[in-house]
């Protein structure tokens, strides 16, 4: 029998170390998580850093075209037999390189230690890594911290953006853009830095960086029509995503459209199970190109199969961080038809940020630029996100030219950003009874089936929520959201001695059952532990009362 991974019986020591928990026990969450970061640990000279769980061939790691091959990742590459290649050409902006040209995928080279969020996702990912960073520094632990926004700023320089994770096959697509308030947060933290001059140079290098990263998101690719506002936009062509080792998940897509056919927005496309040559080349244009992917050449069932649309869709709801929802259409294939609460919201903040960074160098023409334009984004926000008669922000699909019907939990998102005017705040706060279930916030009030619907919430959602709230002085709110969704976190942990990747906001537990799209719940979990342990801190602090809180969805 071979023996365990490192991080694999690492593990495996801090499930034993909380199995034999009973009932929920703060200090029982608190002791698992000082463990976790370090059997979260990735760096590019330990073995367990360098598989990828995701695919099953040698691993590879590709350096960038213009950067030296570090003595400790050649020793690595040696000791773990591991394939060390370069990218073919220098990265200036994302998408410059097709990752489906590459003669295998691989795992992207960073300079730093990083943690992963756990299980099979074994890199580092954008918009996970915020809410980890921030428990890092909650945690004292600054150097990691640090570091891991020094990685996604080699991202930036050198594979064009913050990427989705550094993998080959994410070389397309970022996530949502969080890179300013991690920024952010490693500055405000004096322990991160020797004195101020460290940090005045440190942001000094890192402010520019960010400007390349903004400009990802003004691109047209991530325009929504006319509106002003962004969008999801993977760069990468009508296919599947090239993490998709197999055809089983457009399978099951297809057959729920089939038994949902007045849900179906025309993502079926009737085709042959082995087009003639004739019938590939028209499939290219309307579906995805049967000669260049098995997977799209597989993913063919009963008659059918997925429209280019669909594919443009799918790919930007991974972007977008909500994989899978049906909010942005079934299985989220109309992602990229919305121009979301979630991300303009992220941008406006972005502006912000940018705005006092600037001012902070003394970039005072920069500094007007991004006031001008977090004004221009608020304003459009007000006029195409903003429902004053639900009280609620709602994403807007650009292409219908009208908003989404249904709720969705990134109402909260203006009150983190700091976009939403006083009212606009009071009015989304008295809608929490809409998510506000048992153990914190649900995403939605459809249960779906999918991850990212009804019944689930996720520690990134739950504490965007409560730390909005919280800035436009609802204290009593968002202590009574951190309470339950923290209690929701130490009750999974009593039950099997774990921490998760989502939770049951109905049961209050760790008692998922998705029923459409990707079903595991993973452990680890970075961001629940980040955002665990920011919510304990949020607990801890003395707030001045605030009015009595809407009636809660038992």
């Amino acid at each position: 029998m071979k023996p365990l991974p490192r991080f694999a019986s690492a593990l495996l020591a801090v499930l034993a170390f909380a199995a034999h928990a009973a009932a929920p026990d703060a200090a029982k969450t608190r002791a698992y998580i000082d463990h976790a970061w370090d059997t979260l640990t990735r760096s590019m000279d330990d073995c367990a850093s360098l598989v990828d769980p995701k695919v099953a061939t040698r691993p590879v790691v590709y350096l960038p075209a213009d950067v030296a091959e570090p003595a400790a990742l050649a020793r690595a590459a040696q000791r773990c037999n591991v394939d060390v290649r370069r990218l073919p050409r220098p990265i200036a902006r994302l998408g410059e390189v097709d990752p489906a040209r590459l003669p295998v995928q691989g795992l992207l080279y960073l300079p730093h230690p990083y943690v992963v969020p756990g299980g099979f996702f074994n890199e580092m990912y954008g918009w996970d890594s915020y809410f980890i960073v921030l428990g890092l520094v909650a945690d004292h632990r600054e150097a990691m911290a640090r570091g891991m926004v020094e990685n996604f700023l080699f991202e930036i320089e050198h594979y064009g953006a913050v990427l989705n994770a550094n993998r080959t096959y994410y070389l397309s697509r970022s996530q949502p853009p969080f890179l300013t308030a991690m920024i952010r947060a490693v500055l405000d933290d004096p322990a991160s830095f020797k004195d101020a001059g460290e940090a005045s140079a440190w942001l000094a290098k890192a402010y520019p960086l960010a400007l390349r990263d903004y400009a990802t998101w003004t691109r047209p690719e991530h325009r929504a029509g006319g509106t002003g506002l962004a969008r999801y936009n993977d760069l990468g062509p009508a296919a599947p995503v090239l993490e998709m080792q197999d055809a089983r998940y457009l399978h099951g897509v297809i057959a729920w459209l089939l038994a949902h056919p007045r849900q179906d927005p025309g993502y079926l496309v009737k085709a042959s199970a082995h087009p003639d040559a004739a019938e590939a080349a028209k499939l290219a244009e309307t579906s995805c190109d049967v000669r260049a992917s098995k997977v799209c050449a597989d993913a063919w069932y009963q008659g059918y199969r997925l429209s280019a649309d669909y594919f443009h869709g799918d790919r930007a709801m991974r972007e977008s961080g909500f994989d899978i929802n049906f909010h942005f259409g079934p299985f989220g294939g109309s992602t990229h038809r919305y121009a979301p609460v979630d991300l303009n919201s992220l941008l406006y903040r972005y502006e912000r940020d940018l705005h006092d960074f600037a001012l902070r160098l003394g970039r005072v023409a920069d500094a007007q630029r991004f006031e001008a334009a977090a004004a221009a984004r608020k304003a459009a926000m007000d006029e195409y996100l903003w429902r004053p008669e639900a009280g609620m922000y709602r994403d807007y699909d650009f292409v219908a030219g009208k908003s989404s019907d249904e709720p969705y939990l990134n109402t909260f998102y203006p009150l983190w950003a700091g976009a939403a005017s006083d009212a606009q705040a009071r009015a989304v706060r008295a809608r929490l009874a809409v998510f506000e279930r048992k153990g914190g916030l649900s995403m939605s009030r459809h249960a779906s089936g999918a991850q990212w619907d009804e019944p689930f919430g996720w520690a990134p959602t739950n504490w965007l929520a409560v730390a909005g709230l919280d800035a436009y002085g609802f204290h009593d709110d968002a202590r009574r959201l951190a309470a339950r969704f923290a209690a929701t976190v130490d009750q999974g942990l009593a039950d099997d001695g774990t921490i998760r990747e989502k939770y049951n906001m109905v049961s209050g537990n760790a008692d998922v059952k998705v029923t459409a799209g990707y079903s595991e719940n993973v452990i680890g979990f970075g961001w629940t532990n980040g955002v665990y342990l920011k919510l304990q801190e949020l607990l801890r602090a003395q707030r001045p009362a605030a009015a009595k809180a809407p009636a809660a969805t038992p």
